[in-house]
Order: C-alpha cells, then sequence, then structure tokens
C-alpha cells in the first residue's frame, strides 16, 4: 500500500514561523509609520502656531501705525490744505487700444 500523505518540501512549522516574523516586521513598521506621522503633524502644529504669533505682532505693528496716522494733526505737522484739484483725463491700461 501506497502512503497517501502529502509531502510539502518544507514543515508547517517554519511556514508558520516565518508568517509570525513577517507579520512582526509589517507590525513594527507600521508603528515607525504612525510614530513618523504624529511627529510631523505635531511639528505642524507648533509651525501654524508660530505664524500666528508671527501675524498678531505684525497686525499689531500695522493697528498702532495706522493708530498714529489717524490721529495725527496734518496741520500742526506743517501741511496745508491743497488750493485746487486738477484731474487728467486717464486712458486704456491695455494694450488693445
Amino acid at each position: 500500500m501506497r502512503n497517501s500523505r502529502l509531502h510539502l518540501p518544507f514543515s508547517l512549522t517554519s511556514l508558520a514561523s516565518g508568517t509570525v516574523i513577517v507579520l512582526f516586521v509589517t507590525y513594527i513598521a507600521l508603528i515607525a509609520i504612525i510614530m513618523s506621522y504624529a511627529a510631523l503633524t505635531i511639528e505642524f502644529s507648533q509651525s501654524v502656531k508660530t505664524d500666528q504669533a508671527s501675524v498678531a505682532i505684525l497686525e499689531g505693528q500695522y493697528l498702532a501705525a495706522l493708530a498714529q496716522i489717524t490721529s495725527t494733526n496734518y496741520v500742526a505737522e506743517g501741511y496745508v490744505v491743497p488750493s485746487g484739484e486738477l484731474y487728467v483725463k486717464a486712458q486704456s491700461a491695455t494694450a488693445l487700444r
């Protein structure tokens, strides 16, 4: 009687241990990807906060300069009111005339 068992060129134990190793390496790689994504997200968030602070400083300087310009008494600074107004006829600003 012939042996009817199927003979594989490798054992099931080596196949299972190889699968476990591949899954473990994949798991470690996914953890590394998630950690790098989290680090980049935190860095981007801090960059946005820094940029918002810079914009707030510039906005404050702009508003202070605007308040100074608005509150300036130009007559006291030596400026005079224009005696007349003259308008120049505008030409077309496009190349097609």
